[in-house]
């Protein structure tokens, strides 16, 4: 094993767990173990090996991981050093889990990984996880959709190092919708996205600043959108920080949906 590997035990031949020999790409969720869906469980309480970026998933994440378990840490590696881990483990017989934080589907850079592996003809499953913007909400005990005032979730980040973020759809223009807009990777650069959501947002617009929910450490800080950079930069609130920008926030709303509305009738609820 390199030095990225651990292993509790010195057997992580193949056992006979009814895993199939393929990568399972699994959505840990923001951070809290008690967040990992049934079938995120099972896979990891099953895999022979188990792939995992440590500065993303906290260590509880594999409490549940059987004893001769194979662990790799790739928070420093790159997708070339990797794959060839996946692809040589499958070929040999093992069921691999590669555990990203939050869910695969949102900046989890997942679509080089599909195709690498359907390229090598390895067969690879997904399974979704709870996204930080789904925790949020619910500590901040709040609807992102609210009757009469917001209907649309926007995710979204800035521009940063490893990605950029297409011109179509800039910031600026996205905060035009005044939507509950969820800004994610963007810490290291609050301030210039605080003066693009200025644009359009009013200035009192509540902001929850959510910095690594579902850890140990984790804070959550409503601010006026106004202090929403100054608040991050006093509190060094840059790691794995999620923003919501929303009117769904004001705690003084007042709103009622017609769904369960006595006057509303629909195939199952007749008037």
């Amino acid at each position: 094993m390199g030095p990225n590997c651990e292993s509790l035990g010195q057997d992580i031949s193949p056992s006979s767990n009814p895993l199939q020999p393929a990568v399972y790409i699994v959505g840990a969720g923001p951070g809290d173990p008690d967040l990992l869906t049934v079938k995120a469980q099972k896979l990891l309480a099953q895999a022979d090996t188990i792939l995992y970026a440590d500065s993303l998933v906290p260590r509880q994440i594999l409490q549940g991981i059987r004893p001769d378990a194979e662990r790799i840490r790739t928070g420093n590696l790159t997708l070339e050093n990797i794959l060839p881990l996946m692809i040589e483990r499958v070929q040999q017989g093992r069921s691999v889990v590669r555990l990203h934080s939050g869910d695969p589907s949102l900046y989890s850079a997942i679509f080089e990984q599909m195709q690498a592996l359907a390229a090598a003809n390895i067969p690879f499953e997904i399974i979704p996880g709870i996204s930080a913007f789904q925790l949020a909400a619910a500590k901040l005990n709040v609807e992102l959709t609210v009757p009469d005032l917001v209907q649309t979730i926007i995710l979204t980040r800035i521009s940063g190092r490893a990605s950029a973020v297409p011109d179509t759809e800039e910031l600026a223009s996205l905060a035009a919708h005044q939507a509950s807009l969820c800004l994610y990777l963007s810490a290291r650069h609050v301030a210039t996205a605080q003066a693009k959501l200025m644009q359009h947002y009013p200035a009192e617009t509540s902001v929850a600043i959510c910095f690594r929910l579902g850890w140990p450490d984790e804070k959550i800080r409503i601010v006026p959108l106004t202090e929403m950079a100054q608040v991050t930069e006093a509190e060094n609130l840059y790691r794995t920080t999620l923003y919501i920008i929303s009117p769904a926030l004001d705690p003084h709303l007042s709103s009622r949906s017609r769904l369960y509305h006595p006057e509303h009738t629909h195939l199952f609820r007749q008037g």
